[in-house]
This record gives structure tokens, sequence and C-alpha cells, in this order.
């Protein structure tokens, strides 16, 4: 059966702007699931991604940070992935190298990026490791204090967060 370009623009709108899940927007619709499927499969194979284009408006409506959390996120599970196939016996020498220099260069890029998009949580991080290198401080050079200073780090942490979130 076929339907009017309205029908699919609709479901497209429904799913990408939305928010909806492809089979409701399908039974909003009046349309089957198989054929939103299709529609969707189509799109992309045709240039329009409708999860891409969907991902792009969910981010938009964020705040930098956290589309930069985001991105991290995609990017640590997709570093993870590569490290997992340089340890796969089966790949040639030649290709390991090549993925873990590649690896490398993206890790960096991705990490200056980070410092510039996500300046409060480069903050955070930095502010940690500063708690984190003062207790060791304090744990090697006046170890008297160091239960008073660790009843106090935990909450002082916590207000950091807050602060620098």
């Amino acid at each position: 059966m076929a339907h009017a370009k309205g029908k699919r623009n609709e479901v497209r709108k429904r799913y990408v702007f939305d928010g909806m899940g492809l089979a409701t927007c399908a039974t909003a619709a009046g349309i089957s699931y198989a054929t939103a499927q299709r529609w969707k499969k189509d799109a992309r194979e045709n240039g329009d991604d409708w999860d891409r284009v969907k991902a792009a408006h969910t981010m938009a409506g964020s705040d930098l940070e956290d589309i930069g959390r985001q991105i991290l996120t995609d990017f640590v599970v997709q570093f993870k992935a590569s490290m997992d196939l340089i340890h796969d016996e089966n790949l040639p020498a030649t290709k390991r190298v090549q993925l873990l220099t590649s690896l490398s260069d993206s890790y960096n890029k991705a990490i200056a990026a980070n410092k510039k998009i996500m300046p409060k949580t480069s903050k955070l991080a930095v502010a940690f490791e500063v708690i984190e290198k003062f207790k060791d401080y304090v744990m090697q050079h006046a170890p008297d204090v160091a239960p008073k200073f660790a009843e106090l780090l935990l909450p002082f942490g916590e207000q950091m967060e807050k602060e620098l979130k």
C-alpha cells in the first residue's frame, strides 16, 4: 500500500523532533512499524540519517558541557572497542601499530577539545586531582592530621562538585 509523502514526513518529524520511538510514530501515523523501518532505512541510504539528525537535535537543546560529555562518552566507547581490536592476535602487527597510532592521536585531540568545550568539567577534574595530591602529601608529611583530613575530604569534594558543575 502506497502512503502519501506527508505520512513519511509526519513519522520523521515525530521521530526526530518529538523524540518518539519509531513504533509509536508508526502507530500515530496509522502505518505499520515495518513501513516506518523501511522509510528510515531508505532515508539513511539516501543521506538522511534520522538517528543522526535526532541526536543533533537532542544535543542542540543541551548546553555545551552536556554535548561535550556525550561526545567524550561516545569517544571512550569507541576507544575501548578499538583497544579490544588491538589485542586481537589475528590482526597483523602493522595494522595494530596503525590503529594504536590513530588512537593516540585521536585521544590527544579529544582531550584538547574537551578542555576547550568543557571548562567546568576540566576544572572539576583538576580540582579532584589537586585534592588527591594534597591527600597523599598529608598522609606522607602529617599522618597525625590524616584522620581529620579524611573526615573533611568527602564533604569538601561534594561541595567542589556542586560548585564546579
